[in-house]
């Protein structure tokens, strides 16, 4: 059985506020995506891949996307059509 989650490598940075912002998240092949925006923060579970964190809604390449921080120094993505 193949996971749901993809980890990736994130560039993330903390606002002088205490927030905790990814600007970039990295692919396992190399390929980099700058996030243009994070729309939206908050305490969530992933239904596709399980497990619960800071699911951040960010606009990747003019398209909606969520990306998880598990609190552990983990992120991860949903794999798509799962």
């Amino acid at each position: 059985m193949t996971s749901n989650k993809i980890y990736v490598d994130v560039i993330a940075e903390f606002t002088k506020d205490g927030r905790l912002l990814p600007i970039s998240l990295k692919w396992d092949d190399g390929r980099t995506f700058e996030i243009q925006r994070v729309t939206d923060i908050r305490r969530a579970a992933s239904l596709k891949a399980g497990g619960v964190g800071t699911r951040y809604t960010c606009i990747i390449c003019a398209q909606e996307k969520y990306l998880y921080y598990e609190g552990n120094s983990l992120w991860f993505m949903e794999r798509a059509g799962a």
